[in-house]
């Protein structure tokens, strides 16, 4: 008898291996697809060093907000403007901006000051802009099912909330540098983790809003609250302010080689230098032009598409060339060697100008989405050449206010551009000549400034690669 059962027992314990074997295969199986992509996510974001400095965490970060406000992105712009006829989506969409812009407007000017305020609570900041979409994610779940007025003052919330962790995140960059990276590489890698997780979020949050327009804010309040959590990973020093001033936003001879040293009552950015408030102009010209373009253009594509396609199809056609655009500019940006960026900010905005009047000249499909596609490319390499300046010229202990406070005012020049945009006549050879004349007068008022800088040499070249 006893001799009977242990064959049986031994039968049924190596039955019960396989099965575990079994299972324990399946479970791979199934958490291949996702711990495979983790990984090789993980593999790219922590290179050269950068999971080391702190870096790699911040790309991640970086991802995370994208995808996010690409969510609310994708359920306001159904709500406000695809679900009415043009008229009516033109009123609205006015109204939205009059309500979320004009306040904006006032309050984007504190935001780098009062972040400067701030500079042992970084960390605390991003995680409060991601927690504060969040919620609000959920109040504009139930305002586009209603319709009630709390979408705009929510809407609101969250345009400060994401461009106060905007500010953040370019103060925070200087101090994650891995060794031998440029600021410019590291913002790059930023960048273009945001954008790649901006494109892989974009279609779920299209199938999400086929499921209703509150799905994709469900999406986003998930997606915000993990990058709540995600923000007190990055290392400690992002709360050290050691060794920091503010800076003045003005080319003062008297302060550009070091910060002020007598107290002031409103610091502002006065230690940047010449060559950075050119940059910072040519700049806000290619800003005010993207803001232009993608509320002009979502406008006249609903009305006169592109030949043989729909308005939905027209739209995105020109969104994916303007994402393409950004995205292969800011890749080569991470490649580029130059010793001039200046030569560089002159190049491309010539190009844009250049481009811009060739397509409201022969206004046509073709050269709209090429318009956007080189916009999107040359703004990309205009930010990284002005990073590269700001690196340059900017003294150490004022780098991060300067990141702070010039990403504010480029903000400031987008909002400008978009309403301008909302109220041109749907002409596209008209709103063309329009957005080239924005870019004409930021490119006019800069060129002899940065080509006088680029042959003089201010300051100790480093490299912008």
């Amino acid at each position: 008898m006893a001799a009977a059962k242990t064959p049986h027992g031994a039968t049924g314990i190596k039955g019960n291996g396989r099965s575990r074997a079994s299972l324990r295969s399946v479970g791979r199986a199934l958490h291949l697809p996702v711990t495979g992509p983790a990984r090789g996510i993980r593999k790219a974001t922590h290179a050269h060093g950068a999971g080391e400095s702190g870096l790699g965490k911040l790309i991640e970060l970086h991802g995370v907000n994208g995808a996010g406000d690409v969510m609310i992105t994708v359920s306001l712009a159904s709500t406000v403007f695809f679900s009415v006829p043009t008229d009516e989506a033109r009123g609205r969409v006015a109204l939205y901006l009059a309500i979320t812009m004009a306040p904006f407007t006032v309050l984007a000017p504190v935001i780098g000051p009062l972040l400067d305020r701030l500079p042992h609570g970084r960390r605390a900041a991003m995680a409060g802009a991601m927690l504060a979409r969040a919620l609000l994610a959920l109040v504009l779940s139930g305002a586009v099912i209603t319709g009630s007025l709390e979408m705009y003052p929510a809407a609101l919330g969250v345009l400060v909330a994401s461009k106060a962790y905007g500010v953040v995140r370019s103060a925070v960059v200087p101090r994650l540098l891995p060794p031998r990276f440029s600021l410019v590489k590291a913002n790059s890698r930023v960048t273009l983790g945001g954008l790649l997780a901006t494109g892989i979020a974009a279609p779920v949050a299209a199938g999400l809003q086929s499921l209703g327009p509150r799905w994709p804010l469900y999406g986003a309040f998930v997606i915000f609250v993990a990058g709540t959590f995600l923000s007190f990973t990055l290392p400690p020093k992002v709360d050290s302010a050691k060794g920091e001033d503010f800076a003045l936003l003005a080319a003062d001879e008297d302060h550009l080689h070091g910060p002020h040293r007598q107290p002031v009552k409103r610091p502002g950015l006065r230690t940047v230098g010449i060559a950075v408030t050119h940059a910072l102009g040519a700049n806000a010209s290619l800003r005010c032009l993207s803001g232009f373009l993608i509320f002009f253009l979502a406008f006249l594509l609903r009305e006169h598409p592109l030949s043989g396609q729909s308005a939905a199809v027209s739209l995105g056609i020109v969104a994916v060339s303007a994402g393409v655009g950004n995205a292969i500019g800011t890749a080569m940006g991470a490649w580029l060697r130059s010793r001039a960026p200046e030569i560089i900010i002159v190049t491309v905005v010539a190009c844009v100008l250049g481009t811009a009047i060739t397509a409201a000249v022969f206004f046509g499909a073709f050269l709209v989405a090429v318009l956007t596609a080189v916009a999107g490319f040359c703004q990309a390499l205009a930010k990284l050449s002005l990073d590269a300046l700001i690196q340059r010229d900017v003294p150490e202990q004022v780098r991060t206010s300067a990141f702070a406070r010039s990403e504010t005012l480029l903000q400031m020049a987008w909002v400008f551009g978009g309403a301008v945009g909302i109220v041109m006549p749907l002409n596209g050879t008209l709103g063309l000549s329009v957005g080239a004349a924005f870019v004409a007068a930021g490119w006019l008022t800069t060129v002899k400034g940065l080509l006088g800088s680029a042959r003089q040499g201010h300051g100790p070249r480093t490299r912008v690669e």
